[in-house]
């Protein structure tokens, strides 16, 4: 049964911790571009998969005997493999208190998990010299030593520490699921405590092998039972800690893909306004390809390209004329268009003109406001969408009314690509 289930169990905690490893490398930057510090919590998540992973690792049999061979002591493996195991159960109650409690408090209560940790582990070395195992027992290490007292200790310590803290998770996490917003979130707390509850069975057979090894019963058709027991349960406990964290990192990657998406869609109204006057572009951005392939985020380039087109608009407020405006305004409700969409359409034909009047080098008389001037935009959000819009319509054709000659208030095509020429 143990060699059934640890290679599933290795494959799910192996893959816990390589999705959380950027977390140990790299620091995600923060919203003005700077690098921010790396969230503990994750840190000890990941810290969790990789020495989960590395328990069961240890304990398949083919590695439990080669081990062994190494070290040239049988079972050296037992020491090993539970020493990773404390070290998971210190560091999911970690997680638990970096995820309730202050920043402050949960160091205090980090630090104090792991100096017990490293007491419970040291403790059990110091048993584990004391026995006298002569064979190499990779499936029923437990029951063939039940009768010795100092493994019957070691096994209390050990034992009882896993119990302890799975019921302190168990307790904790049903606690917090009652009282989490988020439905995924609670789902995942109430599947950490299934998962630590089954492993309390498991706990409770090897605790009662060695109560019977004094009182004359034997637990030893139980041991699949025992090893299913505390594969399952603490696969179920790895499922439910990765659930929230797949989902912060998929929204984290959806934020990522769409500010990058943003800053694309608003590229070609930028290349235009930039044109018209560089001077609205105080540092020339990098090529978005490359920042992709590093991974950089385009948050901040997104709010500093808002902020260039936004400027691009003001100057080039005084090339807007009313004319323009009324024939765009005409020709987009023909369309069908209402509310921001017009807006934002009615806009774009207006910058179309602007750059055209501009290139002439000829101010409207009376410049008129931008459609979008009265539009309610009342987050960063809001506006980025209406942008995205505004570029839409202004990619999608070049506005006709500034170069139809029949227009009363459009220049020429010669006069505007000459830099001269006056308006009617």
């Amino acid at each position: 049964m143990k060699d059934v289930l640890h290679p599933l169990c290795l494959a799910i905690a192996g893959t816990g911790f390589l999705f959380l490893l950027r977390d140990l490398l790299v620091r995600d930057p923060g919203q003005d571009g700077n690098r921010s510090r790396r969230d503990p919590a994750l840190i000890a998540l990941a810290f969790t998969y990789g020495f989960s992973a590395l328990s069961y690792a240890v304990s398949l049999t083919w590695v439990w005997v080669r081990i062994d061979g190494f070290f040239g002591v049988p079972n050296i493996v037992v020491p090993i493999a539970q020493g990773f195991v404390i070290v998971v159960l210190a560091l999911q109650a970690a997680v638990l208190a970096y995820w309730s409690r202050p920043p402050d408090r949960a160091r205090r209560r980090t630090r104090m998990l792991l100096v017990a940790a490293v007491a419970v582990i040291t403790a059990m070395a110091v048993l584990f010299t004391l026995l006298t195992p002569a064979t190499t027992r990779p499936t029923d290490f437990s029951l063939y030593y039940a009768h010795d007292p100092v493994f019957q200790t070691y096994v209390l310590l050990y034992f009882g520490t896993y119990s302890v803290a799975e019921t302190y998770l168990a307790v904790s996490c049903w606690r917090y699921a009652r009282n989490a917003v988020n439905r995924s979130i609670a789902f995942s707390l109430r599947l950490v405590t299934v998962g630590a509850a089954i492993t309390l069975v498991y706990s409770g057979i090897r605790i009662a092998a060695i109560i019977g090894a004094e009182t004359g019963f034997s637990v030893s058709h139980l041991n699949d039972l025992a090893w299913a027991c505390g594969d399952i349960g603490a696969t179920l406990t790895q499922i439910g800690y990765l659930i929230p964290t797949v989902a912060l990192r998929a929204a984290g990657v959806r934020r990522w893909a769409t500010a990058h998406l943003r800053y694309r869609r608003l590229g070609p109204l930028w290349s235009a306004l930039d044109q018209a006057d560089p001077g609205i572009t105080l540092r020339r951005p990098s090529r978005q390809g490359r920042d992709v392939i590093r991974g950089r985020s385009a948050h901040f380039p997104l709010l500093r390209r808002r902020v260039e087109i936004r400027q691009g608009q003001k100057l080039m407020r005084r090339y807007l004329d009313p004319a323009v405006r009324t024939r765009a305004e005409q020709r987009r409700a023909a369309e069908g268009l209402s509310g921001p969409e017009f807006a934002a359409a009615v806009t774009a034909d207006q910058i179309h003109a602007a750059l055209v009047w501009h290139t002439a080098g000829e101010p409207a008389p009376e410049p008129a406001e931008f459609a979008d001037s009265e539009l309610l935009l009342d987050t960063i959000d809001d506006e980025l969408l209406h942008l995205q819009r505004v570029a839409a319509y202004f990619a999608s054709a070049a506005t006709p009314d500034p170069f139809d000659p029949s227009a009363p208030s459009a220049p020429s095509v010669t006069s505007a690509t000459s830099g001269s020429g006056a308006r009617p």
